[in-house]
């Protein structure tokens, strides 16, 4: 018999796609970091990560943090080796100065209180949770470190 979840019942559910949503990695809220100047989060995650410098200088061009995801997931373009490791360490770079420029991204971690953060993508399963809620949910993470490190302060 199944039962319910009710930690993620309750946690504070966001897609990164969303740009309507201060949380999101997509929305218009740009950012100043590497000494560049990036549209979204996204774009400066999906620049870094990728291998060729002629790519990652195309994806700052784009219009969206959605565009820009779409343009830097195409398996043709290449991934920086060690991914898995810097991506999310990057993202939580991103998403850190975001929070510290912005007041109502500030106001809008700060009102998930101390709730679960989860990215609610069912097919990625390593930004969000994946359809069967077992994905490594890293911007959801990354979001809850950046709320316990700026209540710390």
């Amino acid at each position: 018999m199944f039962t319910a979840n009710l930690v993620i019942e309750k946690a504070y559910q966001f897609s990164r796609f969303d740009s309507a949503n201060p949380l999101s990695t997509c929305s218009a809220h740009p950012i100043f970091l590497d000494e560049q100047n990036w549209l979204t989060c996204e774009h400066y995650v999906q620049a870094k990560t990728l291998r060729s410098a002629r790519h990652a200088s195309k994806v700052v061009a784009l219009p969206s943090g959605e565009k820009a995801n779409a343009y830097g997931q195409a398996w043709f373009r290449g991934k920086i080796a060690d991914f898995k490791v810097t991506a999310p360490i990057l993202m939580k770079r991103a998403l850190y100065t975001k929070v510290q420029m912005y007041d109502e991204v500030r106001e809008a971690l700060f009102a998930t209180e101390d709730r679960l953060i989860i990215e609610t993508s069912q097919y990625d399963y390593f930004w969000g949770i994946g359809r069967d809620q077992r994905g490594l949910n890293h911007i959801g993470k990354a979001w809850m470190d950046i709320r316990q490190k700026l209540l710390g302060d």
